[in-house]
């Protein structure tokens, strides 16, 4: 499993896991009201496959409290599965009960990307100390129309180095790159651990296409130099 889990659309009596293989296989996932996963819950998902870049999600129960979750790829061959990943998510809590809701959004704008001698997006480890039931991420999740570059002086004369990808030294124009504006936030470690433990409910705005965008624009001036796709109905 190569960008780890996450937990999110967390309805009365169910909740979303999500994962993505090296390969494809079907998706497996264990479902326990305690980390042992003793009287664990096997829950058969869909087969991944390079149409939907190898990702998949499954709804499995989840009744009340945290419930914990165990996800593996097992191949379409019948050899071994993959090596287990965990994670776990609270479900919708009960009438009267206390909830704790976090919100924000906007990751990876504005030329800043994952700076591993800093700690990476430190932000989300924060966030997953804080124990939230629910993570309200309020749009631009990736900036596909935002290229990172190698570095970025500050203010006071220091460097940030970000880590590059292809799909982040351009704008998103095809299918891969998108897909790989995504998979750049996951490489970051205090993200993936957050995706993992909080459920969230995911809202877009414009930068997961390009700056304010709008129906039938076709991309002109400076901003329509950088795209070689300029109608934005394709984008």
């Amino acid at each position: 499993l190569t960008h780890g889990v996450a937990a999110g659309d967390v309805r009365p009596g169910s909740g979303l896991v999500w994962t993505r293989a090296d390969r494809p296989s079907r998706m497996v996932v264990e479902v326990a009201g305690s980390p042992d996963f003793r009287r664990a819950l096997r829950v058969p998902g869909p087969v991944l496959t390079p149409d939907t870049d190898l990702t998949g999600k499954l709804r499995v129960p989840a009744t009340r409290g945290r419930v914990h979750y165990r996800v593996v790829a097992e191949p379409l061959d019948g050899g071994p599965a993959s090596a287990p990943l965990t994670g776990s998510f609270r479900a919708v809590p009960g009438r009267g009960e206390p909830v704790r809701i976090q919100w924000s959004g906007d990751v990876v704008g504005q030329g800043w990307g994952i700076d591993r001698a800093t700690g990476g997006m430190r932000i989300f480890s924060a966030m997953a100390d804080r124990d939230p039931d629910l993570f309200l991420h309020s749009g631009d999740t990736v900036y596909a129309d935002g290229p990172l570059t190698e570095t970025v002086t500050l203010p006071d004369g220091r460097v940030w180095r970000n880590e590059m990808t292809p799909e982040k030294a351009k704008v998103a124009e095809t299918l891969t790159e998108f897909r790989g504006q995504f998979a750049y936030n996951l490489r970051d470690d205090n993200l993936r651990r957050f995706a993992a433990s909080v459920g969230q409910i995911v809202q877009w705005d414009d930068h997961e296409v390009t700056n304010n965008w709008y129906p039938g624009e076709i991309l002109t001036g400076e901003v329509g130099e950088r795209y070689t796709e300029k109608r934005v109905d394709v984008l």
